[in-house]
């Protein structure tokens, strides 16, 4: 059942599936904390892999930037590969003071001015929320593993360059509740409310609007560790 993007077979890929942005971090998470694994997709080196994590089969995957990306890729893993849930494990910049880089957030909503919901069918909603069920769950690993977990709305963009105003994130912040940003989760969350999945967003701070903080690209490919161990943990519960 392979499509367009993705050359597996049905069955190949597990229940729940981790989706990284970058690629090279679905290929590093396969290497350093699965077991048992198999690649079962390089087309367009949109990388993926299942293993097994505490005795648990897993796939993980990237989805590129941006969410017509993450909108094919996870609708494809939804509505083709019957896959059940989906733990977005990407980076993020902080709008705020209280977020910090490498700080672990989970958004409880996602708020976007994107086209993606009207464009899919017609929906005018530009708040989108994740499973409950799991974003309990996440909560509660992160607990036991004593990983300090941010819990905030996120604003997903469709535009990384924005040009004119470079304050315009206070607003986002100030008035709508916006603590970061991030490309993916609205376009995630909206596929999993369609098609009756589930969905979550872990993010790890990568650099900030309001400090001169930031990661390399091998520091967010590498490091994201805590947010890594937290999402795998939580799916092996799943």
């Amino acid at each position: 059942m392979a499509t367009p993007h993705n050359k597996a077979e049905y069955g190949e890929i597990a229940g729940t599936v981790l989706m990284p942005g970058d690629p090279l971090r679905a290929k590093f998470i396969a290497e350093n904390f699965l077991t048992n694994v198999k690649m079962f997709n390089d087309v367009r080196n949109m990388f993926g892999y299942t293993g097994e994590y505490n005795g648990k089969k897993i796939s993980v995957m990237g989805s590129g930037m941006g969410m017509p990306s993450i909108g094919i890729y996870s609708y494809e893993l939804f509505e083709k590969y019957g896959v059940d849930n989906i733990i977005r494990i990407g980076s993020a910049g902080s709008y705020s003071d209280d977020l910090k880089v490498f700080d672990v957030v989970l958004a409880d909503s996602v708020y976007s001015e994107s086209s993606y919901a009207r464009t899919m069918n017609g929906c005018e909603d530009n708040i989108v929320y994740p499973d409950t069920m799991i974003n309990e769950l996440v909560e509660k690993k992160s607990a036991e593993l004593g990983i300090d977990l941010k819990k905030v709305r996120i604003h997903s963009s469709d535009v990384f360059y924005r040009l004119g105003d470079e304050n315009y994130y206070i607003d986002l912040r100030d008035r709508l509740g916006c603590k970061a940003v991030e490309m993916e989760s609205f376009a995630l969350f909206y596929n999993a409310s369609v098609l009756g999945k589930r969905a979550v967003c872990l993010l790890t701070i990568s650099d900030s609007f309001v400090s001169d903080d930031e990661t390399t690209a091998e520091e967010r490919e590498k490091s994201f560790t805590e947010m890594i161990k937290l999402a795998l943990n939580t799916a092996s519960e799943l």
